[in-house]
């Protein structure tokens, strides 16, 4: 399974869109600062949404089209399955 997912720094705040094989795995390492880079440092680690594909490649297509859309867009989308922006990472299986 492939996750395509967005992390957000605060409700509304800077937003991140990613693709991975373990999205809790990845999603620790963008919380405990592991990676350099954009989610370190602009703070991006609160796990807003997320989706599963089966492939590799579906999954890279669909983030491809997320980045490409406008930034309202992309709030729609979070706020029509979690419209309090709540970290969904504590949900996540192990």
């Amino acid at each position: 399974m492939f996750h395509v997912y967005l992390l957000a720094s605060r409700p509304r705040g800077t937003l991140y869109i990613g693709v991975t094989s373990d999205l809790r795995r990845r999603v620790f390492e963008h919380k405990s600062k592991a990676v350099p880079g954009f989610t370190k440092r602009y703070g991006v680690d609160r796990l807003v949404w997320f989706e599963t594909h089966e492939s590799a490649e579906a999954a890279i297509r669909r983030e491809k089209q997320l980045k490409e859309w406008r930034r309202a867009w992309k709030i729609e989308l979070i706020e029509a399955d979690n419209p309090h922006w709540t970290d969904l990472y504590p949900g996540l299986s192990a």
